[in-house]
């Protein structure tokens, strides 16, 4: 009888420290976003794609337009139990060049410089407002004529 008690007593401090753990708040880190330290060695106006490739490495993404920049994104992530992931820090490092691969620009920018932007909207609009289908069906019955029938 005192060993079933035991048992049962250190099945559910199992299951109560199990509940407890998974309730914790995990953070992960994506991408990349170079430290200040590592991009004190791009100078503005002398370094070019390949010191910066050496200095920070090579980046995540790259300009559209004629490779114009390249672009450093790190994100972290708060997970805590059934909730959705929430960004917490964002850092994204802009290198620009100009036409001949030299460094022209360096920016940093963080989370508090976005905005949301919807880069596609799936809701199409009504132009009518306010107006219900049975009162648009009826509100038409006097606007037409007996010429619009005949044609």
């Amino acid at each position: 009888m005192i060993k079933v008690a035991k048992a049962v007593r250190l099945v559910a401090m199992g299951l109560a420290l199990l509940a407890l753990t998974a309730c914790t708040t995990v953070y992960r880190n994506h991408g990349y976003a170079p430290a200040d330290a590592d991009l004190e060695k791009v100078v503005v106006g002398e370094s070019t794609k390949q010191d910066v490739a050496t200095a920070v490495g090579r980046p995540s993404s790259i300009g559209v337009l004629a490779e114009s920049g390249w672009y450093y994104v790190g994100s972290r992530f708060k997970h805590f139990a059934w909730k959705a992931p929430e960004e917490v820090e964002r850092q994204v490092v802009a290198i620009s060049f100009d036409q001949d691969g030299v460094v022209e620009n360096v920016e940093r920018f963080a989370l508090e410089d976005g905005q949301v932007i919807a880069l596609s909207r799936r809701v199409t609009d009504s132009n009518i407002k306010g107006l219900s289908f049975l009162r648009q069906l009826l509100g038409n019955i006097g606007n037409f004529t007996a010429d619009q029938f005949a044609q």
